[in-house]
């Protein structure tokens, strides 16, 4: 069984299982069908406040989809995660990606 269909079968078992949701959202990403993966990276980042990756990966998304003044708050989100966890790596990612919004 693919990681897909593996984690698309777990979430649906466990719905409200935020570490299912966010492997099946991965590996949609992966598999470069990143519109996919947008709600369950959304349900992620709604169910933990504190939770920076799953908008990290939503920002990139957004951007990639062209989506640019929705990317910016989430991405700003990400950013403010990143430095109050001192996650230094990710914070210089985030602030690369706002830079290219301009």
């Amino acid at each position: 069984m693919d990681r897909i269909a593996h984690f698309t079968s777990l979430v649906a078992q466990q719905p409200t299982n935020d570490l299912f949701r966010f492997s099946l959202a991965q590996a949609l990403v992966a598999a470069g069908r990143g519109a996919e993966a947008e709600p369950h990276l959304r349900a992620c980042a709604q169910a933990k406040a504190d939770w920076m990756i799953p908008r990290i990966a939503l920002g990139k998304i957004l951007l990639a989809q062209g989506r640019r003044a929705e990317a910016r708050p989430v991405l700003e989100d990400a950013l403010r995660l990143a430095i109050d966890q001192h996650h230094e790596d990710p914070e210089a990612e985030v602030r690369a990606l706002l830079a290219e919004l301009g």
